[in-house]
């Protein structure tokens, strides 16, 4: 090795980086906010707000309010105590300095200015600091208003300090994402006000003490939550478009004392409904723990040992051969957990799942005494839930006969692909796409025109099951749908549930056994990593495209969350004159590409300029819809996302469920969107 050139091996104490203040924040934003992307940038709102809402549950504030302005900035505030602004004794600066300059500092301790609280860390609003090109801060408390800047983890500015008199306490924090950090356009909206109206609705069920308000300055609507029922409304609201299968909301509020003799507090809130989707969220001190935890799983034992318990003391003997599982148990249920502690130890910052051993047994012995009780005080609910859960249990035996003929035991079961797909010649899942295409016609001309080496296809004939209105024994039963498990490989989550994949016996399961739908779905046997769903144009294909995505977000949600989920976007037209032609997806496209030929042409009307509508991917040949629909060089996908699970169950549960009526009203007061009608 030559003498000047550095060694590549060597390891000392120069290569060692103390980052210092909030650079670590800086340097690895992912690991505090998710991403640097719009989770990332609405993480922001969400961290002041949740310190806004832990004011509102220590019974310190009872308004918040967040606005969104139009160059993309955004302010919160509360009337809370306010951040205490006083010198700090070890740091020798205001408080509200060591705040937002220092990580883990904070009020959330010690249990004595926050008994319960979501921000435990102490580094909720220096890592908004942190990432923020500027940040205004307004406090008034103790006699005084107090005003400072801070940008990229420092203070700026000096604080401002005006004495007043009889003025109630407040915070007010503003602040605009550092684009050093976030991907965003400076001239487009950046945040989805639907987005922060989901959270501030959800926070309003929890907090009934406390009244939210969303201010959209960029489109000046401001909108109102504020719920006295609390997570009884919020089950309503779950249930809004579905039919009951009994009147009254079950609902527990409780609390116990651990082995330290901190007080852990449980509401749930829970009510049958008639479909067969399971819809439970859990939180943990109002924070959503989307990945659940141990509250969750302790009511969910609760659930199963209570039924099974029931039907051994209460049901007729032709009954209580019935052992139930606890997906038996879930099925149509629509249930708000909710606990309260004092020190939840979340798994990370962005507090996803709870861990706190000592909450699981508290949470199962509550539910199982209270919901005991209720259903022996309410025999006739307690008789319409367990027939329900008899049946879930029937079904889910006949789904699991049609799931054997399904699931690829061997490699030669692996090699035994539906008959129509003409898969492709790659073994790298990461550069296979599959395409899922309506009608043969259609699926002939995509098998000719494909690219063989990474392109596979899947023609479906006519519409397949909805799904939203079936069990899963029906559904496994349809070739469609059993046609596209095949193809990709993963199976199914069986267990369609919102949050939480623990079953009821905890991670493991007491006996070893984990939930069906864990060991059915397997990621990453996924076989293609683009799954394209490719329609018509029309009505028929607007219809076949909402039952898969029906399909996808039921019983392969994972395959959205993991992004590899798309639509093709097909041309509705093709328009030529003389020897140029053009393909446009759009009857404005079209309209501005013919006057553009007029004018270049000088033409003073369009007879002879050809346009030639596709009502079908059948009317293109091979060539056509590789060059328009598939070449990677030239084709428009739409990956398929969403912003939150609650609002999408919801138009699923409307659109394609068993109720008519909310049907026809949401069709009704959206009839002005309408851009394709066949009458």
């Amino acid at each position: 090795m030559p003498v000047n050139e550095p060694n590549q091996d060597s390891y000392d104490a120069d290569d060692i980086q103390v980052l210092k203040g909030l650079d670590g924040v800086r340097r690895r934003p992912a690991m505090y906010i998710g991403d640097q992307g719009k989770r990332g940038l609405h993480h922001l709102i969400y961290e002041v707000l949740d310190n806004a809402v832990d004011e509102a549950i220590g019974g310190y504030a009872n308004e918040i309010k967040v606005f969104l302005f139009k160059d993309n900035s955004v302010l919160i505030q509360d009337n809370g105590r306010g951040i205490p602004i006083d010198i700090h004794p070890e740091y020798n600066q205001p408080a509200l300095e060591v705040i937002m300059e220092y990580l883990h500092s904070g009020g959330k301790f010690d249990n004595k200015s926050y008994k319960i609280s979501g921000g435990l860390h102490g580094v909720g609003l220096s890592v908004v600091n942190a990432l923020t090109e500027w940040m205004d801060v307004e406090i008034c408390r103790d006699g005084q208003i107090y005003k400072q800047r801070f940008s990229k983890g420092k203070k700026v500015t000096e604080p401002e300090i005006t004495k007043i008199e009889n003025t109630k306490s407040y915070t007010k924090i503003s602040f605009y994402p550092d684009d050093e950090i976030f991907e965003f356009d400076k001239n487009e909206v950046i945040y989805s006000s639907s987005s922060i109206a989901n959270r501030m609705r959800e926070l309003a069920f929890l907090t009934p003490e406390a009244r939210f308000e969303l201010h959209n300055k960029i489109k000046d609507e401001t909108e109102e939550f504020f719920y006295e029922g609390g997570i009884k409304e919020f089950i309503s609201y779950l249930n809004k478009d579905k039919q009951p299968l009994h009147n009254d909301i079950i609902y527990i509020s409780e609390s116990s004392e651990d082995e330290n003799g901190a007080v852990i507090y449980c509401d749930l809130a829970m009510q049958y409904n008639t479909t067969y989707q399971t819809n439970i969220l859990s939180y943990a001190n109002t924070i959503n723990t989307q990945e659940g935890g141990v509250h969750l799983t302790g009511f969910k034992s609760a659930l199963t040992r209570t039924f099974n318990s029931y039907v051994e003391k209460f049901m007729e003997k032709k009954y209580k051969e019935h052992v139930l599982s606890g997906a038996d148990t879930r099925e149509g249920l629509s249930a708000v957990i909710s606990v309260k502690l004092p020190d939840p130890q979340f798994e990370s910052q962005t507090k996803i799942k709870l861990g706190n051993p000592e909450v699981r047994q508290i949470v199962s012995q509550i539910v199982t005494d209270k919901l005991t009780q209720y259903l022996e005080e309410h025999p006739q609910v307690a008789k319409k839930i367990v027939l329900k859960t008899i049946n879930a249990k029937l079904a889910r035996e006949a789904a699991q006969k049609a799931r054997l003929l399904i699931r690829r035991k061997s490699v030669l079961d692996s090699a035994r692909m539906p008959g129509k797909l003409a898969d492709c010649s790659s073994n790298d899942p990461k550069e296979c796409e599959i395409f899922i295409v309506e009608g043969n016609s259609a699926g002939g001309s995509a098998k000719q025109g494909r690219d063989r080496g990474y392109q596979a296809i899947l023609p479906l004939r006519g519409k397949i099951l909805n799904v939203e209105k079936a069990r899963l024994d029906k559904i496994l039963q349809n070739n469609e749908i059993r046609s596209i498990i095949k193809a990709l490989g993963v199976g199914i989550q069986e267990f369609n549930e919102v949050n939480g994949s623990e079953n009821e016996n905890g991670e493991n399961g007491e006996n070893g056994e984990t939930e069906e739908s864990e060991k059915d779905f397997d990621l990453s046997k996924l076989r293609y990593h683009k799954t394209i769903i490719m329609c018509d144009a029309d009505i028929d294909g607007f219809h076949i495209e909402t039952l898969l995505l029906t399909f996808f977000f039921r019983y392969m949600r994972a395959l959205i969350d993991g992004g590899f989920l798309y639509i093709a976007v097909p041309p509705l037209y093709k328009v030529s004159y003389k020897k140029s032609k053009k393909y446009v997806f759009s009857d404005s496209e079209k309209d501005t590409f013919i006057k553009e030929i007029k004018t270049i042409h000088k033409l003073n009307d369009s007879s002879s300029i050809k346009v030639q509508r596709y009502k079908g991917l059948g009317e293109m040949n091979p060539e056509e819809l590789y060059d328009t629909t598939m070449n990677k060089e030239t084709r428009t996908l739409k990956k398929v996302t969403y912003e939150d699970y609650i609002e999408n169950d919801l138009i699923f549960t409307k659109l394609m469920g068993k109720e008519v009526i909310s049907r026809k009203k949401y069709i009704f007061s959206n009839f002005d969107e309408v851009n394709v009608l066949d009458i």
